[in-house]
């Protein structure tokens, strides 16, 4: 870096014309994105050198994906950059536009005065930070190159920081999903009411092209005759809709049953049980029954002779996981319990420990579909009724029934971090929490589904606590956007809340 440290016409590369631009990133956008460097089409780039240090210093986190991305940036940069030369006076990008690392001159002359670093002492004073040392270098930059300078950061704060030191910034837009994506309801499709008579009668029905044209394929609709009455439908292509395909109720074995309460859960139950759609998305406020919906359909279907699943995973991304997890005591089932919880939870009101005695059930036999399902059934049907139980050793409790699932494989409950690496095949894949996911990690995810299984995709994107994403670039809502209108795919919105009265007005008021 000593060759670096006299430069006096970094950027001698840079484009200047009227609509190019010079972009400045920060550490959280490479982080965020190893790939972002080539997607600024033919602008400029520029990394303060400040970015380098924070990303020698991300790099040695072994497990975590900052640490994954950090690395990939400084191979990228090192195939990118393979000289002093080329840093100093930046290299052509095959997007067409240039690439450059930038050292601060004003950082290095304390005497040296501009307008700029004027203002910038004056509002920033402090520049042993590396935030402002990275506005500093923007500012450098805008001073000396003629093309607009933008700082591009994902961390809200440093944009409101360059603001107030006259720099534009803004957000790394490339995976933001549009604004006006409609996500929020069902359509409504306006048809007469002899076509929703004939549709109630053959299950099938054929839109005409106007009404159809909006439409994406497997999108859930609501068809609407003129005198009120109405039905719902999913759209299939080639403007045909049919009719859904929801049981009256679904139960885990041994469990109790679970109903729709509502048209969305309908919705979501139908793309649920149908294994032509192998990736769902849904979003939902707290209470609309994401979890309980898809882990219940996941649990009737692993027993159904006909069924292509071997079992349930459930996982959900730990946010924090080094400091937060590390801490806790214990071995690391342990350690991992209280963010699993909500999970064992939702197993616990389905497959209760003692469940209410239907006479209508006790008779119908469980399929043996394999070896392994009847070893798991005979698990769960051992001691669960308080007239056959074995006598146990003093202190030793019984298992609950969900427990006797997750003995016999049946059913995993494990956190995210784990599925590097892994080909999840035969599986109802059930993952909580994806609003917290990036869109990266989310393509991580899905590509580790093998032939056979399904993936349900759950979250609000309304309570993200992950820094590095918001309502329109979280890997959740990014999914749903690229994924919309193929054919394995399907979405639904639930905003019903059915928890409680309380936990529905908790929701939209508090």
């Amino acid at each position: 870096m000593e060759l670096l440290a006299g430069a006096k016409t970094p950027l001698s590369q840079a484009k200047v014309a009227g609509r190019i631009k010079t972009y400045v990133l920060d550490t959280n956008v490479l982080l965020h994105d190893p790939q972002s460097i080539f997607k600024f089409e033919d602008n400029n780039l520029a990394i303060p050198v400040e970015v380098l240090e924070e990303l020698d210093a991300i790099k040695g986190e072994q497990s975590t994906e900052r640490g994954r991305n950090a690395r990939r940036v400084h191979r990228t940069l090192q195939e990118l950059l393979p000289d002093s030369r080329a840093m100093l006076e930046g290299v052509r990008l095959p997007t067409g536009g240039t690439l450059s690392v930038i050292i601060n001159r004003y950082l290095q002359d304390s005497d040296f005065a501009s307008p700029a670093m004027q203002r910038l002492r004056a509002v920033l004073p402090d520049l042993t930070k590396k935030d402002n040392r990275i506005i500093a270098c923007a500012l450098f930059v805008q001073e000396q190159y003629p093309p607009p300078t933008i700082l591009v950061t994902k961390d809200v704060n440093v944009q409101l920081k360059a603001r107030a030191v006259g720099l534009e910034s803004q957000d790394y837009l490339n995976d933001k999903v549009p604004q006006n994506l409609e996500e929020d309801r069902y359509r409504e499709v306006s048809v007469s009411i002899y076509e929703l008579q004939r549709f109630a009668s053959e299950g099938m029905f054929g839109l005409d092209g106007d009404a159809s044209k909006p439409l994406y394929l497997n999108e859930y609709v609501l068809l609407r005759s003129d005198e009120g009455k109405t039905m719902p439908a999913r759209y299939m292509g080639d403007g045909a809709v049919r009719r859904l395909k929801v049981p009256d109720f679904v139960r885990a074995p041994g469990g109790i049953p679970i109903r729709a309460r509502n048209l969305e859960q309908q919705f979501f139950m139908d793309a649920l049980m149908d294994d032509s759609v192998s990736l769902i998305t849904c979003f939902g406020k707290a209470g609309t029954g994401k979890t309980l919906l898809s882990t219940v359909c996941g649990l009737s279907q692993i027993f159904d002779e006909r069924s292509r699943y071997d079992g349930v995973s459930i996982s959900r991304p730990v946010i924090a996981l080094g400091k937060d997890i590390g801490f806790l005591p214990g071995s690391l089932e342990e350690k991992m319990k209280p963010w699993l919880q909500p999970y064992y939870d939702a197993l616990e009101v389905l497959m209760p420990s003692k469940p209410p005695k239907e006479p209508q059930f006790e008779a119908k036999k469980v399929s043996k579909k394999s070896k392994k399902k009847g070893d798991a059934m005979a698990l769960m049907s051992a001691g669960s009724h308080q007239g056959h139980q074995q006598s146990l050793p003093s202190g030793v409790v019984p298992l609950k029934p969900y427990e006797k699932l997750i003995r016999s494989g049946m059913v995993e409950v494990e956190a995210l971090c784990f599925i590097r690496g892994r080909s999840i095949a035969r599986r109802f894949f059930i993952l909580d929490e994806a609003q917290q996911l990036t869109p990266h990690e989310v393509k991580t995810v899905i590509t580790r589904i093998s032939e056979g299984s399904k993936i349900v995709l759950i979250g609000d994107p309304a309570q993200i606590d992950n820094p590095y994403v918001d309502s329109r670039s979280n890997g959740l809502v990014y999914a749903h956007n690229r994924m919309k209108g193929q054919s394995v795919a399907a979405h639904v919105t639930l905003t019903k809340g059915e928890r409680s009265k309380l936990a529905e007005l908790a929701a939209d008021l508090l």
